[in-house]
């Protein structure tokens, strides 16, 4: 009998711990309530120190795009939440760039530099509160899945907006690139003439596998209670699509930037999604950049990929 009693014990105690620790890893990696992206500073940059030594640059970047002209825009997502935009016009007929931010980012702070950098391509720009962050709505961050349904949402209202011949070129950074990515695999009308890609993971699993792994803990082990997270507090399955998944069954042109130096999102990760893409593709990865810091580090070189794979001339 007490041998049967701790055995029926220590059931109950694994049971009871099994959901509490999927609870603790969904709102460490996925809970992202509203109000806790607002920012502390008059022109915040990412944290880490990586973005420190090149404050005055994305705040200087900040300050061009707050004095420009702009149009507040907004649409309702597939699940009721609304998402917020800011639509920045580079001229009447130009080819519009729809922009998404990375992990617990917002527009402003993670995508002043691309509309810096689509004014001088002769782009126009709309860049989105990804769902969770900015002026958008929810409390639930999917890693690309939930939001690459919003991007094809923010694609429809654009061709509506702008009208049927308006072309479009769907752009992310970090989680935002995964969040293209994903769109990319599905079917696009043929006004968005191609995505762009930066720093982008191969999966969901792949890259929390890879911080689980960095905070020196079992990854193996711990991988499958964030996946419990997901489905039992976020509703949503953290393995139902990916981006390198996506890449196969992609038929759009997809461009590829990474930094080589990137410590969060490794550069193979995009290596391995540009060998995954069935479409026209380009890729260039960027020696000495960090995450997200391709294009402060070769601006020019950017541009001219940009320009030459869209346009087919170079800068």
């Amino acid at each position: 009998m007490t041998f049967l009693y701790i055995l029926l014990i220590t059931a109950v105690v694994v049971l009871a711990a099994v959901p509490l620790i999927a609870y603790i890893c969904f709102r460490m990696a996925f809970y992202a309530p509203r109000g806790n992206d607002a920012p502390t500073e008059e022109y915040p940059i990412p944290p880490g120190k990586i973005y420190e030594p090149h404050r005055d640059k994305m705040v200087g970047w900040m300050k061009e795009v707050r004095a420009l002209p702009c149009e507040e825009m907004s649409i309702t997502s597939f699940d009721g939440l609304p998402l917020h935009g800011k639509y920045y016009e580079y001229a009447p007929g130009a080819i519009v760039e729809i922009m998404f931010h990375g992990y617990r980012g917002n527009a402003e702070r993670d995508l002043c530099g691309g509309v810096q950098r689509c004014f001088k391509l002769g782009h126009s720009a709309l860049i989105v509160d990804q769902r969770c962050s900015g002026k958008s709505g929810g409390d639930v961050i999917t890693f690309g899945i939930n939001e690459s349904r919003d991007c094809l949402d923010w694609m429809r209202f654009a061709i509506d907006r702008f009208g049927p011949e308006v072309k479009i070129i769907l752009t992310g950074i970090s989680m935002g690139a995964s969040t293209v990515m994903i769109a990319a695999g599905e079917e696009l009308p043929q006004n968005v003439i191609g995505v762009l890609a930066d720093c982008g993971y191969t999966s969901a699993k792949d890259i929390i596998k890879k911080v689980i792994t960095q905070m020196k803990l079992p990854a193996n082990l711990v991988y499958p209670f964030v996946k419990l997270g997901a489905k039992i507090f976020g509703h949503f399955d953290l393995e139902a699509v990916s981006p390198i998944e996506a890449m196969k069954r992609c038929r759009v042109p997809m461009i590829f930037f990474h930094g080589e130096n990137d410590d969060y999102v490794p550069c193979y990760m995009s290596r391995r999604n540009y060998a995954a893409c069935a479409a026209r593709k380009k890729i260039l990865t960027v020696p000495g950049a960090g995450h997200g810091l391709s294009y402060l580090f070769a601006p020019q070189e950017y541009r001219a990929a940009l320009k030459e794979f869209f346009e087919g001339t170079p800068q």
